[in-house]
């Protein structure tokens, strides 16, 4: 398998960590996105990272697709629930967290990418809601919980994990960690698993 991403995607590192907890072999093709001869496009129609190649399958992209499709090929360190409630909870903080990715990344990609007089402040702005009301919204759902989904870790740590290792990237000087301490907690347990370590952006 060749995993197709960049070093600093949260969602590349979404499921590197998931390959890393189902102690799984790929190989892992850098690639930039942004650069004219890219090579995603030829694997991914809609020049996206992460994307999985598998040579007797075809490729997989969009790392919810990725992450569940991993998930099936080794019963070491089951990450999803197989059915019912439990599932629909660990995807539904997969959702969150990724959402939370996709407002940050729009800040990034919106400050960074465009000149100046270019930019909208009113769609950072809404982005930034987001960011505030995911954050209030996952810090209230994991309350005294020693895990997302209770006493268990899985997906959805390493979703919420990803998504807050993103913001400690690109933005440095939003003290997240101040207004939301079960969050940081999480947080912190889950930067000393190997798994975390090893795709530190």
């Amino acid at each position: 398998m060749k995993l197709i991403g960049s070093l600093t995607s949260p969602y590349v590192r979404k499921v590197r960590v998931v390959m890393a907890e189902k102690k799984l072999d790929y190989e892992l093709v850098i690639d930039d996105v942004w650069s004219a001869d890219a090579i995603i496009t030829e694997h991914n129609p809609l020049g996206k990272v992460p994307c999985l190649a598998i040579d007797d399958f075809g490729n997989l992209f969009d790392s919810r697709v990725i992450v569940e499709y991993l998930d099936t090929l080794s019963p070491v360190s089951r990450l999803l629930p197989q059915t019912g409630r439990d599932r629909a909870l660990v995807k539904l903080w997969e959702a969150a967290a990724d959402g939370l990715m996709d407002a940050a990344i729009s800040i990034h990609i919106e400050k960074n990418q465009r000149a100046t007089h270019q930019q909208n402040p009113a769609w950072i702005a809404r982005q930034q809601e987001k960011i505030t009301r995911t954050l209030a919204y996952l810090e209230t759902q994991l309350g005294e919980n020693s895990f997302c989904s209770g006493i268990n870790f899985s997906l959805a740590d390493i979703a919420v994990g990803c998504a807050l290792g993103y913001l400690d990237l690109r933005f440095k000087d939003l003290d997240w960690r101040a207004q939301h301490e079960q969050l940081a907690r999480l947080c912190d347990k889950l930067y000393q698993r190997p798994s975390f370590i090893q795709t530190q952006p």
